[in-house]
């Protein structure tokens, strides 16, 4: 499956761009082959910090379902403070696919960007396990304050991400198998 890629609120940094558009439809391919799950549609967006937390909030709250203004701008300056540091980010969508974040103001290199797209996308594999996009609905909705979870499901929620997140820094030794191949 061929990802779409677009910009969003991005001026310059035409060639960590044009790596994205070169090496994101080898990392489907590559990803979707040697990470359990089976891969969603994928939209990659390349944009700056500003326009990462904008578009990562807007994805949140359509998950989650309605929130207030006041509860939609906390959460916008809380994800404003994470895209500053954060590479990427991969959300589910409503529709059963995943939005892929990448920071353009963090990445430097080619490697680096095969970094992140490798990252990103297991963590999309992982939205296509049993359970794993319903988790995470739950956890949004708790946060947003619509449906409260018990603390055991929280610390659940918890330990699972470390999970996830732990499996996505070992399949990122697939990097430099992406640049070989999409060189």
């Amino acid at each position: 499956m061929k990802p779409t890629i677009s910009t969003f609120k991005l001026f310059g940094h035409r060639d960590i761009i044009r790596d994205t558009k070169r090496l994101a439809p080898a990392a489907v391919k590559l990803v979707g082959r040697e990470v359990p799950g089976r891969m969603p549609r994928i939209q990659v967006v390349v944009t700056n910090a500003r326009g990462m937390a904008e578009l990562a909030t807007d994805a949140d709250i359509a998950l989650a379902g309605y929130v207030d203004q006041r509860t939609r701008d906390k959460h916008l300056k809380q994800t404003n403070r994470q895209a500053r540091d954060a590479a990427g980010r991969a959300i589910a969508t409503p529709d059963g696919g995943v939005l892929l974040l990448v920071n353009a103001d963090t990445h430097r290199t080619t490697e680096h960007v095969a970094l992140t797209l490798v990252h990103e996308l297991t963590h999309a594999m992982q939205y296509s396990r049993r359970g794993v996009r319903e988790r995470h609905v739950r956890h949004l909705r708790d946060a947003f304050g619509i449906e409260p979870s018990s603390w055991w499901a929280s610390r659940e929620h918890s330990r699972k991400t470390r999970d996830e997140e732990d499996e996505a820094y070992a399949a990122e030794h697939l990097a430099a198998q992406l640049i070989r191949t999409a060189a």
